[in-house]
């Protein structure tokens, strides 16, 4: 089997890897730098905590049980010489700061808990052992141990190695211009300005520019971008443990609304910075610094751990989710146009659920059982259907 991924961020990068581990030729195009879209700029979250019971929780508990393994796996196929990914089961914090806040946290944890999410509440006391530095504000708090994190460009760049190793071709600055077809109108190659190339299957893994390539293959996919942004403190002795946000967080994940949404999520670094987010607005690709967006996760910040009022912002930096309007992944052939996939619409969960995506796509490739039903995450599933347009 010959297969052409579109995409080296960390989705192609997992997938590229999983298909060349199980004997497929692969070859991944790239429009800019392997690994510097949203891969670059993300916080490294491997979360459960902010999933309500469901497909996509399964799909991340699934991946929560990969990442431990894999990353075992590049530190022997990579040596000492390749840096660390920073895999860090670290546990994650939720806490809200006001009585409204409260009940719905706590109901949230106990219907995760009935899907299998290690998801405790803790009293102040117990919170501010855990965080010695978190505002006594608190009204609730809930401790997920589960919750980890990856440095992303390592990580991505981890499994790109990998992926080579395993035989995987990774080709860069070649933006898809359009699909070749056959006589029976199926997918099976690409043209880039400088080649062409085919292959018996083409996934786009293009995150929030997934909308644009599948349209130039011509069958478009409704993945749009959501910006965010991130500050980023000087470092610091760690004095936050854990990866800790307000109970917001939750809700502005699964809105639809285009306007801004700022919650806040706080976490430190190996390095000793403080990562802080995060906000989420749909703007297109509008890269433009927004002062006030940055205030806002300031403050919000502040109001979780009141010691980061005191401290210095070293940079700030922004992305774009791959967002689609049904809040779920998009892994598997698109009924449409026989020859295509996608891997798309992770939005701010991508670097969390890669492994796990790409692990789908290999056994749904290969035939093999996947470890759980891909069937809901299906480019043919009925929630995303009034959003797919017909392919001429």
């Amino acid at each position: 089997m010959n297969v052409i991924i579109i995409g080296a961020g960390i989705i192609g990068a997992a997938t590229a890897r999983s298909l060349a581990l199980a004997g497929i030729t692969v070859t991944v195009v790239e429009r800019g730098r392997n690994a510097g879209g949203t891969s670059s700029a993300g916080e490294g979250n491997l979360l459960v905590s902010d999933k309500g019971p469901g497909d996509e929780l399964r799909l991340a508990q699934y991946a929560s049980r990969l990442w431990p393994v894999v990353c075992a796996e590049l530190a022997d196929d990579l040596g000492r010489a390749f840096p660390s990914i920073e895999f860090e089961r670290k546990g994650g914090l939720v806490v809200a700061t006001t009585e409204d806040g409260a009940g719905p946290l706590l109901d949230f944890a106990a219907r995760q808990r009935a899907a299998g999410v290690v998801a405790t509440p803790v009293d102040r006391s117990q919170a501010l052992e855990l965080e010695p530095e978190l505002t006594p504000a608190m009204t609730a708090a809930v401790f997920y141990p589960e919750d980890a994190q990856v440095q992303p460009v390592i990580a991505t760049e981890a499994l790109i190695a990998s992926a080579r190793r395993a035989g995987a071709t990774f080709i860069e600055s070649e933006p898809v211009l359009a699909g070749i077809m056959d006589a029976l109108g199926n997918l099976v190659g690409i043209r880039t300005a400088r080649r062409e190339l085919r292959a018996d299957a083409v996934i786009v893994a293009a995150g929030p520019w997934s909308g644009e390539v599948s349209r130039h293959l011509g069958a478009r996919l409704p993945v749009k971008p959501r910006r965010g942004m991130v500050l980023v403190t000087a470092r610091m002795p760690h004095r936050i443990r854990h990866k800790v946000y307000d109970g917001d967080y939750v809700g502005a994940v699964g809105s639809n609304d285009a306007a801004l949404q700022t919650s806040s999520v706080v976490e430190s670094t190996a390095a000793g910075t403080v990562l802080i987010g995060s906000s989420r607005q749909q703007i297109g690709f509008d890269p433009t610094l927004q002062v006030a967006v940055l205030r806002e996760l300031a403050r919000k910040a502040i109001g979780l751990f009141p010691f980061l009022g005191e401290m210095t912002v070293m940079r700030s930096y922004g992305g774009f989710r791959p967002f689609v309007p049904d809040h779920l992944p998009v892994i598997g052939a698109d009924p449409r146009m026989p020859g295509l996939w996608h891997a798309a619409g992770h939005e701010g969960a991508g670097i969390g659920l890669s492994l796990a995506t790409a692990e789908l796509l290999r056994d749904l490739l290969t035939g093999a059982a996947p470890a759980i039903d891909p069937a809901p995450f299906s480019p043919g599933r009925a929630s995303l259907a009034p959003y797919l347009e017909s392919v001429a």
